[in-house]
């Protein structure tokens, strides 16, 4: 049985916007009423998070002193996950009728998030996403789970998932992070790395991922052509 394991946010759902919305309302929140900030825009911010600039260096970057970046680092940790700004989200283009080709081609499917249960409902009921996920096929965090660091914690869901799941002949993890590499070859599985996420390609790099492609859709023509090929010549 051919297996693939593959993120949320990123290979499924563009979090772009949600998190540009935190951005600009922290930004407005934390500075002062005659302080003149510079909002960054959407492409100049989403680089930054890719690159894995942090939250204060974003926050100065537009003008808020030292204290003040610390209060926005706060202030958006303590919202971009929040249910007024799930709206935000959207699917990634072509997302579904790549589920919908991996439910075709009998790919036993799972996917795996650091979203919580309520998170991953709301996008769940908002696209119609439960038909490709049954409930034994989804592994994310409960709702009162204490965060450590996705790159931590998304190996444990992954042991988890490898303990509770069916066996498979070949299993294949896609996903946009440091967290889905990690937790890939921490297991022994082949990690396809995607660009459409919260990572650019050389923060990807660092991590040595099997694969480096554009997107969900090139990822999974990548594993089903590799599932045609005959053991000895992969």
């Amino acid at each position: 049985m051919l297996r693939l394991i593959t993120d949320f946010d990123g290979p499924i759902m563009d979090v772009s916007e949600r998190y540009y919305r935190v951005y600009q309302f922290c930004l407005q929140k934390i500075s002062r009423p005659s302080q003149q900030v510079q909002e960054l825009s959407k492409a100049e911010f989403w680089q930054m998070k890719r690159s894995r600039i942090s939250e204060t260096q974003i926050a100065m970057s537009s003008g808020l002193d030292e204290l003040q970046a610390q209060e926005f680092s706060k202030l958006r940790r303590n919202t971009v996950h929040t249910e007024p700004y799930f709206q935000y989200d959207r699917l990634a283009v072509g997302a579904v009728d790549t589920l919908l080709k991996l439910q075709e081609a009998g790919v036993d499917l799972a996917v795996m998030t650091m979203r919580r249960v309520r998170e991953l409902d709301y996008a769940f009921k908002q696209y119609d996403l439960s038909k490709f996920f049954p409930q034994n096929r989804c592994y994310c965090l409960s709702n009162d789970y204490v965060k450590t660091r996705d790159i931590d914690d998304k190996p444990l869901l992954m042991a988890r998932a490898l303990k509770e799941l069916p066996g498979a002949t070949d299993t294949w993890m896609v996903g946009d992070t440091e967290a889905d590499i990690t937790a890939a070859k921490r297991h022994d599985i082949k990690a396809i790395a995607v660009e459409s996420g919260i990572r650019d390609r050389a923060q990807l790099e660092f991590y040595q991922p099997d694969f480096i492609v554009k997107n969900f859709s090139v990822a999974v023509d990548l594993v089903l052509e590799q599932a045609l090929q005959p053991i000895g010549t992969r």
